[in-house]
């Protein structure tokens, strides 16, 4: 090993003047408060992006960290994401599942482009997406709130009959139910016209519960734009990354870990960069029903 003398003079040699005393001036100077602030931030960032499945960028990282409690800059937090090597997601393209029945008589489009809710089981969306893995096609289901964003159900299976999309609605009731906020008569039911969402089973289905079917144009993704933009997550955040998959079973374990964390950690932008599960929550809070005057709550 070169002691710090010969390499300096070596480098003196090729004109970088640079003397034994600067080189050991640096090494012992105090750090600053700058790099101290910036090496503590860094293992915040590095956290906040490990614990949200690696796939927040610069802002959803900033806004996590200021929740906690952690002020920093936004254009900090995007020089130090960029010296770690850490970005966000980025999209790719979605193929389309979608196919059309003509056999089956389709229910009208009752939300018209308009993904908007002024309550929780006002309107729901769903739709379907494929997974490649060794053992074949796996397909998933989801079926999500318009008012909150949440995955309020979803299911698995190597089929895609119509009893991969029962099944998630069936979550959907069942979770609603056992939350203590059932859905009831006037919820809206949105798909696009694929026939598993046209099929009778799955139309008898949504009478029986007192739910309003709501089917949108064929091959029209902004008649269901919002479940494109969710299952266009679910592939960003998830599936890609983690491929190679082997089949339905690990499919299955994973998406569950993603919907818990999504519906309770993610935050989302469109409600206000907080997770779906608290903005329901601060719903209900404010419109639980108040007891009347003189009565005993």
């Amino acid at each position: 090993m070169f002691g710090v003398e010969p390499i300096c003079r070596v480098l003196t040699s090729h004109g970088l003047k640079i003397a034994t005393s600067t080189y050991y001036a640096a090494k012992n100077r105090t750090p600053s408060p700058r790099s101290v602030r910036d090496a503590e931030l860094k293992t915040q960032i590095s956290r906040v992006h490990a614990d949200n499945f690696g796939v927040y960028g610069v802002r959803k990282v900033w806004r996590q960290l200021h929740r906690e409690g952690i002020p920093a800059a936004r254009c900090t937090v995007a020089r130090l994401m960029r010296d770690l090597g850490l970005q966000g997601a980025r999209r790719g393209k979605k193929i389309r599942t979608t196919i059309r029945d003509d056999g089956n008589e389709r229910a009208s489009d009752l939300l018209r482009r308009d993904f908007t809710a002024s309550r929780p089981n006002q309107r729901w969306v769903a739709d379907f997406t494929y997974v490649a893995t060794w053992s074949g096609i796996v397909y998933v289901a989801f079926v999500v709130d318009v008012f909150s964003r949440a995955i309020v159900g979803w299911s698995a299976a190597t089929s895609k009959r119509a009893k991969l999309v029962l099944d998630a609605l069936d979550m959907a009731l069942w979770r609603r139910d056992r939350a203590g906020t059932p859905a009831g008569p006037g919820l809206v039911h949105h798909s696009d016209a694929g026939s598993q969402y046209t099929s009778f089973a799955f139309t008898a289905h949504l009478l029986e519960a007192g739910i309003d079917a709501s089917i949108g144009t064929v091959g029209d993704a902004l008649d269901n734009a919002l479940m494109e933009s969710q299952i266009g997550l679910y592939k960003t955040e998830l599936i890609k990354p983690r491929k190679p998959w082997h089949g339905l079973a690990d499919v299955e374990l994973v998406t569950a870990e993603w919907v818990d964390w999504f519906n309770n950690q993610r935050l989302h932008t469109a409600i206000g960069d907080i997770p779906p599960h608290e903005h329901e929550t601060s719903y209900y809070a404010q419109h639980q029903p108040q007891p009347a005057a003189g009565v005993n709550a």
